[in-house]
């Protein structure tokens, strides 16, 4: 059994967070809301500090929608730095920039504590069902001490490399589940268009060399128009940023991503920023109406 605390129970972390009481683990949970006040109930135990939530703890695991959010919760007042025991090890699992990563990094070495970064792909079934692709970087044997938690939590869990190569594997992720979504949204477009029934040209698509989870779980919700999030669309846009943003530093085109994020900017311009990143398909729809109008006029 092992002491964590755990801090951000949004979409994903709270249930993470479940996984890992349900599993016989410790919890200590800070920024607890009604929406994950059931962990409370399950033997999680509510801090009023990611510092007090710190304290004492094994592992400190972190959810959070952002760089900046991440940074304030280690190194702000109250934050995990200051409660900090030890060779604790942290254990970032929010999608953020791989820069920063590093300097996180050094920042908890020096305090003595240990660091990996882990975001995760796979969304909201993912968290639930423990199925998620866990991407890691850091030293092989925190990597190592983690796992059994890990495995709690995801299939599929590969050390990519030194800190900071978790989150680029992560960016690279969210660039072709962007691509694949967008894709998907302008193939079952077309199908709408032409009068012909989209569910039937997915279920024709799944059997052939088009297959894809994106196109087996996002296919069915742009044809339910079913746009609950399970991850929103201004959170895809954050990670699509860092990915320009790496681009950039690198002196690198990635012309698709460069579209797909100005899709992304234009979903939320039309207040579909906390939809599922499948209403990317309600982006291109709007479009497409658009277009035909002016063309009839």
């Amino acid at each position: 059994m092992t002491e964590i605390a755990f801090i951000g129970l949004g979409t994903m972390g709270c249930p993470m967070a479940e996984r890992l009481i349900r599993a016989g683990h410790t919890l200590r949970l800070n920024r607890v809301k009604e929406a994950s006040s059931h962990l409370i109930a399950l033997g999680g135990r509510a801090e009023a500090s990611a510092a007090l939530a710190a304290e004492g703890a094994e592992v400190v695991i972190l959810m959070l929608p952002d760089t900046p959010d991440v940074e304030q919760v280690l190194f702000g007042a109250g934050g995990v730095a200051s409660g900090l025991s030890r060779g604790a090890l942290v254990i970032d699992m929010s999608s953020i920039d791989p820069v920063a990563t590093r300097e996180f990094a050094k920042r908890v070495r020096e305090q003595g504590g240990h660091y990996l970064d882990a975001p995760v792909s796979g969304g909201e079934i993912g968290a639930k069902g423990g199925t998620l692709s866990i991407m890691v970087g850091g030293e092989a044997e925190q990597f190592n001490r983690a796992l059994p938690l890990f495995e709690i939590l995801g299939k599929n869990i590969n050390l990519i490399g030194e800190n900071g190569a978790g989150q680029v594997a992560k960016v690279a992720n969210q660039i072709i589940v962007a691509l694949t979504i967008e894709g998907v949204s302008e193939a079952l477009l077309l199908a709408q268009r032409a009068g012909v029934a989209p569910d039937k040209v997915r279920q024709a698509l799944l059997g052939g060399f088009a297959q894809s989870r994106i196109l087996e779980v996002h296919g069915q919700r742009i044809i339910d128009k079913s746009f609950a999030p399970g991850f929103a669309i201004r959170l895809h846009r954050k990670d699509l940023n860092l990915a320009a943003n790496a681009a950039r530093a690198l002196q690198l085109d990635l012309p698709n991503t460069t579209a797909t994020l100005k899709m992304m900017d234009d979903a939320v311009a039309q207040g579909n920023g906390d939809r599922d990143h499948s209403a990317l398909f309600l982006t291109l729809e709007a479009k497409s109406a658009q277009d035909a109008a002016q063309g009839s006029t």
